[in-house]
């Protein structure tokens, strides 16, 4: 006959023995917390903490849906932060990670698994953050309209014959700029979205500085990360225009024209005036009596 009490005693022993084994291993073997991706210009790391002591660190990530590997910089380390960047071919994808805390190099373990953390997902090509552009100002030489040069940023990232990628290269029609711009002595402000590299800017007044800043724009991302890092700002310079760059020559020779109908009409009316008070001055003296006679 079957001792049930006996088998409750066993099982109870065995759920005892798994849980304390579980715990020795919490124990020696603390799970990695704090765990965030951190990317700048499609540079990616792996952070997380803290600092191990008597055991290490390994890193496995994988793409959603897809087999999980290791980076190679990332088996059993010391260190709390794994870069990834060269490992995220398919940038456009979403990728997560497990950091594994396991025995320091050279230390053998029987336990099977390892406790582990799981990343947030993360996609380099929707997530990373874009830095700051630099740009140059040129003026038009009749001073009508502004032309903004930016250039591309340089990232982390390079193509098969190891040339390094702009942001352009990568994210191709869909990088946009936003610029913002307003009157040096002003603060009212303008802003203007552009496909292009190179802005036009056309609704300024000629010879007036203004200041701009500019920063990267891509609307296919979710709101909070689709402005890039906002660049320095740069100005135009203010120049004190003649009169004849500052209008055109019709306008000139139609103020010239109206100046001198004016003085004409003033002549005129001056010459009019005269010759009436001479009139009166005549009339009144053919009225007055002859004396003596």
């Amino acid at each position: 006959m079957v001792n049930y009490g006996q088998m409750r005693l066993h099982m109870l022993l065995f759920v005892l023995l798994v849980f304390f084994m579980k715990a020795c291993v919490s124990d020696t073997f603390p799970k990695a917390q704090n765990v965030a991706w951190s990317s700048f210009n499609f540079k990616t790391i792996l952070t997380w903490s803290p600092k191990p002591r008597n055991y290490s660190y390994t890193v496995e990530f994988s793409e959603i849906g897809q087999n999980r590997e290791r980076s190679p910089h990332c088996i059993r380390t010391m260190e709390t932060e794994c870069d990834l960047t060269a490992e995220f071919k398919n940038f456009k994808a979403s990728f997560n990670a497990d950091i594994l805390s396991e025995p320091m190099r050279g230390v053998s373990s029987d336990i099977i698994e390892f406790p582990h953390t799981t990343s947030e997902r993360f996609s380099p090509y929707y997530d990373t953050v874009i830095g700051r552009p630099e740009f140059k100002i040129d003026v038009s030489s009749d001073k009508r309209k502004v032309m903004l040069h930016v250039t591309d940023i340089q990232t982390s990232l390079f193509n098969e014959n190891k040339e390094r990628l702009s942001i352009r290269d990568i994210f191709k029609d869909e990088l946009q700029y936003k610029v913002i711009y307003k009157k040096a002595k002003s603060t009212g402000k303008k802003e203007e979205i552009s496909k292009s590299s190179i802005i036009e800017l056309t609704d300024l007044d000629r010879g007036v500085s203004y200041c701009f800043n500019v920063q990267a724009y891509l609307p296919f991302r979710t709101q909070d990360k689709q402005l890039g890092e906002l660049s320095h700002i740069q100005c135009s310079p203010e120049e004190n225009m003649s009169v004849f760059e500052e209008y055109s020559m019709g306008v000139i020779a139609g103020a010239i024209l109206i100046i001198i109908l004016a003085i004409s009409a003033i002549i005129i009316v001056v010459v009019i005036c005269c010759r009436r008070k001479k009139r009166a001055q005549n009339t009144g003296k053919e009225g007055l009596p002859l004396n003596g006679l």
